[in-house]
């Protein structure tokens, strides 16, 4: 079994998911007492979320790479982030490590083309539905179309993120706000939504979308799983 290096903490309370579904897999698969060897840095995301508000890109993606180099000095035979956002810096990161990098959105865009669709919506934080690292993946590599919210949706999406999902806080009235969201985008055309933030699974699950949800959380600890017994 290979060594999982996870990058987390951004937010803890989906890192803990990440955590349970990796060893919840690795069970799974191997059976009897088995869970999987893994290493965690967890990051105080106070200090990434202001570096996030401050548009500090270059100063995040060093505290990126140096987690990823510890990681890898502990024996991780390769590295994912815990978090959709943090992949703006993934290149970077990949370019200063000499293991491989597990890309969030890789599993993701698999299982929706191995599923047969093309046009998803895409929830997330401001960062990954505005900027193109993300959506710029998902449409070069791998000839997603993909739809994000309208602006005054997009901040709503991103409020519930950062003033609750990461906080532990899930209500009833951000989860309607984001089901009549998901219905806007599927009248514009998407066949699936993908949320693109790993706290996003937390507060949205079937139940709240007439279209298939994928959930970047559980694709990106299955793709780990598999990768750390592949032979």
């Amino acid at each position: 079994m290979k060594t999982i290096g996870l990058i987390g903490g951004m937010s803890w309370e989906s890192s803990a998911v990440y955590y349970r579904l990796i060893n919840e897999g690795v069970r799974q698969r191997l059976g009897g007492l088995h869970s999987a060897r893994c290493l965690m840095w967890s990051f105080d995301f106070a200090e990434i979320e202001a570096l996030q508000r401050a548009d500090r890109w270059d100063d995040a993606t060093a505290l990126m790479i140096d987690a990823a180099r510890r990681v890898e000095r502990g024996g991780a035979a390769f590295v994912m982030i815990c978090t959709n956002t943090m992949h703006r810096m993934a290149d970077d990161v990949q370019d200063a490590i000499g293991v491989s990098l597990l890309h969030i959105a890789d599993p993701t865009a698999e299982r929706i083309r191995a599923d047969g669709l093309h046009r998803v919506g895409l929830l997330g934080t401001a960062f990954t539905m505005e900027q193109d690292f993300y959506k710029g993946r998902l449409a070069g590599r791998h000839g997603l179309d993909v739809l994000v919210p309208d602006a005054g949706d997009r901040q709503t999406i991103h409020r519930v993120i950062f003033q609750e999902l990461v906080q532990g806080r899930l209500l009833p009235d951000s989860r309607q706000a984001c089901r009549e969201i998901i219905g806007r985008l599927v009248e514009r055309g998407a066949g699936a939504i993908i949320l693109g933030c790993t706290e996003l699974m937390l507060l949205l699950g079937p139940q709240d979308s007439p279209v298939p949800l994928y959930d970047t959380t559980a694709l990106h600890a299955h793709a780990a799983v598999t990768m750390s017994l592949e032979k």
